[in-house]
């Protein structure tokens, strides 16, 4: 029973994340906003929304193992598995906005993100620090698109203002908040069915929440970071491929603890703090240098990624 909970609650969040970044990708274009920014903002978070989710009903429920667990392995995964993995497929470009403000805003986030767990526990203050740090972060990001959105991007959405008269833009925005809808209310039941499904798992074969919240569930709730980055990766789009998995990362930290601490204080797993945060911020530092090479992520570096993520998992199952 708790094996069908976990895969169906997978699928469901699969299906609602997809529907989700469809829907808001959509209304963002409509906003005029440029695919760097879409996908460092409304895709990003649409698709950390199971995240989210599974972190609330973890720490609402007891778990916060898998709550903070979560997280930390949803944010390793995005670099060392979902990244490495893209990369391994196509070569990915790397903006120099890339390199001289999102990463190091990611950086900065999961540094005072490990501060703040030094005395384990996340309080409501710090949450309230976490989600004001991300709407100022948002807001710059969205700023800074504007303003260096390029003329062929400016031509490109007139022209597609041009082509939809106001009627089927205004069918395109229902539809939209349609998929929205259906997105999120997958997201919730899944995520309720996933957290249900681990929980039991760890307890019938005897494993700690906090590798149950390290690997299953953050792979599963990583799942539509995947899907997202692997298509806008093979059609092209690599500034989303790219700006999905950074702006995850930040939304996973900023909002994710942010929101789940304000609804009630998060506890955090001293081994947590003695390994896993540590492995999460040296993952995110070796990103630098692999992209700052040749402003490009290639197969070599998503090899090197991959296989440090082997190395981690090997030392945490055997731990």
């Amino acid at each position: 029973m708790a094996s069908l909970l976990i895969i169906a609650g997978l699928a469901a969040l699969a299906v609602g994340g997809e529907l989700l970044v469809r829907g808001a990708t959509t209304l963002a274009r409509i906003a005029g906003l440029t695919p760097a920014v879409i996908g460092l903002t409304v895709v990003a978070m649409g698709t950390s929304l199971p995240e989210l989710v599974v972190s609330l009903l973890a720490a609402r429920d007891g778990s916060p193992a898998i709550a903070v667990g979560n997280v930390v392995g949803s944010n390793m995964f995005n670099i060392v598995g979902i990244l490495a993995i893209t990369a391994l497929v196509i070569p990915l470009p790397v903006r120099g906005s890339v390199v001289k403000i999102e990463w190091p805003f990611m950086f900065a986030a999961s540094w005072i993100g490990v501060m703040f767990m030094r005395d384990l526990v996340i309080d409501r203050l710090e949450g309230l620090t976490f989600l004001a740090a991300l709407v100022l972060f948002t807001w710059f990001a969205i700023r800074l698109s504007r303003e260096e959105m390029r003329a062929d991007e400016a031509a490109q959405f007139e022209a597609m203002a041009e082509d939809r008269g106001l009627p089927q833009r205004w069918r395109e925005v229902g539809l939209s908040v349609g998929l929205l809808a259906v997105g999120i209310a997958l997201l919730v039941v899944g995520g309720s069915w996933l957290v249900d499904g681990a929980v039991a798992v760890a307890r019938t074969l005897g494993m700690s929440e906090r590798v149950i919240g390290l690997t299953i569930v953050a792979a599963g709730t990583s799942s539509p970071e995947l899907a997202a980055s692997l298509i806008a990766a093979r059609r092209g789009q690599t500034d989303v491929a790219v700006g999905n998995l950074i702006g995850s990362n930040i939304f996973n930290v900023l909002a994710i603890l942010g929101t789940t601490a304000l609804v009630t204080p998060i506890a955090v797993p001293p081994e947590a703090l003695r390994s896993d945060v540590w492995w999460m911020l040296g993952t995110s530092f070796a990103l630098l240098p692999l992209m700052r090479r040749r402003m490009e992520l290639g197969r070599l570096d998503g090899g090197l990624l991959l296989a440090s993520y082997v190395v981690y998992l090997a030392l945490l199952l055997r731990g």
